[in-house]
């Protein structure tokens, strides 16, 4: 098992999650009206967390191909 293979695993972990978390928020703020404000931040944050782990994937990509 490579390091490549390790990261691709985290990487879909990460967005399937990311994925998991967005719609049960979504379906969480169809039903709750006194916690829509709750369940929209959590989903905002969720969409925060995937472009930042997204982000920190590629600069590894990055540094990894400068210095081969």
């Amino acid at each position: 098992m490579k390091i490549d293979d390790i990261t691709n695993a985290i990487l879909i972990i990460v967005r399937l999650g990311v994925v998991a978390r967005f719609i049960f928020c979504m379906v969480k703020l169809i039903g709750a009206d006194e916690d829509a404000g709750k369940y929209k931040k959590r989903a905002i944050n969720g969409v925060i967390f995937w472009i930042i782990a997204e982000s920190c994937w590629i600069l590894k990509d990055l540094v990894l191909y400068y210095y081969k």
